[in-house]
Order: structure tokens, then C-alpha cells, then sequence
């Protein structure tokens, strides 16, 4: 095995299981528990207005880049939606938790990591094993990749809180 197949296999395993955790989520909240109307109800909570279109689009944006991340296809894209949904996640719902998932009401360490997982994935790429390298060669790596992620990302994380975020004040 070469370092660049070390390399590869890293990325496809790290790429891979990020998305298997994307999917799983976004399938869970359109499939299990309460489905979407009850993650609706959780995201009213929360005060994402109106509550099921956000659990509809969080559930999606989920299902996609859980997706695109398996198949290492447009990955600033799939990175981007990982990093705004776990930054809406983190702000709306775990930042005030302190950082431990096992305080009450779950901390931010969860939902941080996987925010930078998804920046690093989005800007180093999925490895030459991923459909963009086939695709694309590798353009989309490195500087495009990153600002692709972090627009994509943290300004539309941003858009959507300042758009539809409405806690209620205490």
C-alpha cells in the first residue's frame, strides 16, 4: 500500500462514516420517532418558524449530504451542509448546554465536531476514491473548496437564523 492509498482509504472512511451519520439522522427524523411533524414541533420549540418546514428542510439537507459524502460527489457542497445545519443545530439548541453532549440538554461537542468535519471535508476533498476526483480531478480541493463550504455553510446557516429564528424571550 502507498501513502496515497493510506490517504485514500482515511478519507473514504472518515468521508463515509460522516455520511452514514448524516443519513441515519435525516432519515430518523423523517421516518422514526415522532417524524416530521413531531421534529416540527421540536424546531417550533426551538423557535425555527415555521417548524415543519425546517424539520423538512434540516431532514433533507441531512439525506443529501449524508449522500453526497458516501459517494464523495460534490464535496464543498455536501461540507456545506453539514457545516449549516450543525451550526443552526449549535446555536439553537446546544451552545447554551455548556460543551459535554451528557449534560442536560446535550452540549455542543457533537454538533461541533461534526461542523468541522464537515469544513475539513468540504476543503481537502473526499480523496481520489470519491466521484468528484473522477469527475473533476481534484479542482474543487483546497481554497475553492473552503470558501465554497464556509459560504455555503456559515452564511447560510446565518441567513436562515436571521431569517427564521424567533425564540421566544425569557
Amino acid at each position: 500500500m502507498s501513502d496515497q492509498d493510506a490517504v485514500n482509504l482515511a478519507l473514504l472512511a472518515f468521508r463515509v462514516a460522516i455520511g452514514i451519520v448524516f443519513l441515519a439522522h435525516g432519515i430518523n427524523h423523517i421516518f422514526r420517532g415522532g417524524k416530521i411533524a413531531g421534529t416540527g414541533r421540536w424546531f417550533e420549540s426551538l423557535g425555527m418558524r415555521p417548524g415543519v418546514v425546517h424539520a423538512w428542510m434540516a431532514s433533507l439537507v441531512e439525506v443529501g449530504a449524508g449522500i453526497l459524502l458516501v459517494l464523495g460527489l460534490g464535496m464543498p457542497l455536501a461540507g456545506a451542509g453539514v457545516m449549516g445545519t450543525m451550526l443552526v443545530a449549535w446555536i439553537t439548541n446546544h451552545r447554551k448546554n455548556g460543551f459535554f453532549i451528557f449534560r442536560p440538554g446535550e452540549g455542543y461537542e457533537y454538533v461541533m465536531t461534526l461542523t468541522f468535519c464537515g469544513l475539513a471535508l468540504g476543503t481537502v476533498g473526499g480523496g481520489e476514491w470519491g466521484l468528484d476526483h473522477a469527475i473533476f480531478e481534484n479542482d474543487l480541493v483546497g481554497v475553492t473548496g473552503l470558501f465554497v463550504t464556509l459560504i455555503g455553510g456559515v452564511g447560510g446557516a446565518l441567513l436562515l437564523l436571521a431569517a427564521f429564528w424567533r425564540p421566544e424571550k425569557k
